[in-house]
């Protein structure tokens, strides 16, 4: 009997992950866009509050995982290469207004698209595109520009690596102490204000689905870190973002003779997977599309955005704010505070007729 290959194990099991994922987010209506909109627009910060906690939660079993020995963060993209400040900050900034456009960050397109939403194909197929361009086509030579004139190593600032215990171990503190200071700072603030509000405390599938969201983050890591290792041939190490991989999914679709599915294209097809399995279940399933023109246009450009600003950030509301901030990797905070800003701005700019008229009102008001 010939051995299962390991790359099949892997891409089994991210698979399985990536289901329970879009489950999950489709079930409990789990979108970062739709956190910020119902805080600006209707007060309501229990969506706001789901996300939080699923940031605790992947923080806590990503650092749990780490500190056991099972896996080696330092070899995740967030922290073993360069400080990449200019790119977090432009990319996050484009990524968060265009997912305003679309309707949705990343994530959330692909759970609409499994429940049968057009718009989330064309946005899909948009950011797959823009993203591969941004990678290693057309736009390449610009993102390449941007990072060799302002990328940092952290060697340069006398760093490990460009995490938020090295910054403190730096300044004199110990390394292992700095990383429980960190994680005991951050998850426990962040458990500490999600679950004080008794109204969100009540919404139980919102707290499911934010653990659940939180769960899959280390669970990826386990599943490329564990399942993956390998003396001679390792899968890189790698958890759920969701920018990238639609660019390779599109890329495996039509290349297949010679092509491997690697963790990413196996993650965005489970997601897609579970949020349709949740949909047929539920009875929600539906065709829908554009209502309009401009409806169209605003979605290609969302898409466009997020594709291109994605790459830039590298990573998107999962893969920095979730993934990323896992590792307590600095630029991942930094990604993350532009996409919010990005997804603030836009949302202004739909409600003011314009990005220069969203900025104003933006910069104007008290969020």
């Amino acid at each position: 009997m010939s051995e299962i290959p390991l790359t099949t194990l892997v891409g089994t099991a991210t698979f399985a992950v990536g289901a329970v994922f879009g489950w999950a987010a489709r079930t409990s209506e789990f979108c970062t866009m739709g956190a910020l909109s119902d805080m600006v627009f209707m007060g309501d910060r229990r969506r706001l509050r789901a996300w939080v906690l699923a940031m605790a939660v992947a923080m806590l079993g990503s650092q749990a995982l780490q500190a056991a020995g099972l896996v080696d963060l330092g070899k995740s993209i967030y922290l073993g290469g360069s400080i990449a400040w200019a790119g977090a900050i432009l990319g996050g900034l484009m990524f968060g207004y265009g997912m305003t456009l679309a309707g949705g960050c990343g994530s959330k397109t692909l759970v609409r698209l499994g429940g049968g939403n057009l718009k989330s194909l064309v946005v899909t197929l948009m950011i797959g595109l823009f993203a591969t361009m941004t990678l290693k086509g057309l736009l390449a030579v610009e993102r390449i520009a941007i990072e060799q004139a302002t990328n940092l190593a952290p060697a340069r600032l006398g760093l490990a690596d460009q995490s938020l215990p090295a910054l403190l171990s730096a300044l004199g503190l110990e390394r292992t102490a700095a990383r429980l200071a960190c994680v005991a700072i951050l998850a426990g603030g962040a458990l500490a204000w999600c679950l004080k509000d008794g109204a969100f405390r009540a919404s139980r599938g919102m707290l499911a689905g934010a653990v659940t969201i939180g769960a899959a983050i280390p669970a990826g890591w386990a599943v490329t870190g564990i399942l993956g290792a390998d003396d001679f041939d390792p899968v890189p190490l790698a958890s759920f973002s969701f920018i990238a991989p639609m660019g390779d999914g599109l890329i495996y679709l039509m290349t297949y003779t010679g092509s491997t599915i690697n963790f990413g294209i196996a993650a965005v097809g489970g997601v897609v997977a579970g949020s349709f399995i949740a949909a047929r279940l539920a009875g929600t399933f539906a065709v829908e599309s554009f209502a309009d023109k401009a409806d169209m246009l605003r979605h290609l450009a969302g898409g466009a955005l997020m594709g291109t600003g994605g790459v830039l950030a590298m990573g998107c509301t999962i893969g920095q704010g979730l993934t990323g901030l896992s590792t307590l990797s600095a630029t991942s905070f930094l990604a993350l505070g532009a996409i919010v800003a990005g997804g603030l701005w836009g949302l202004k700019s739909l409600e003011e007729g314009g990005p220069v008229a969203g900025l104003k009102a933006l910069l104007g008001s008290r969020i």
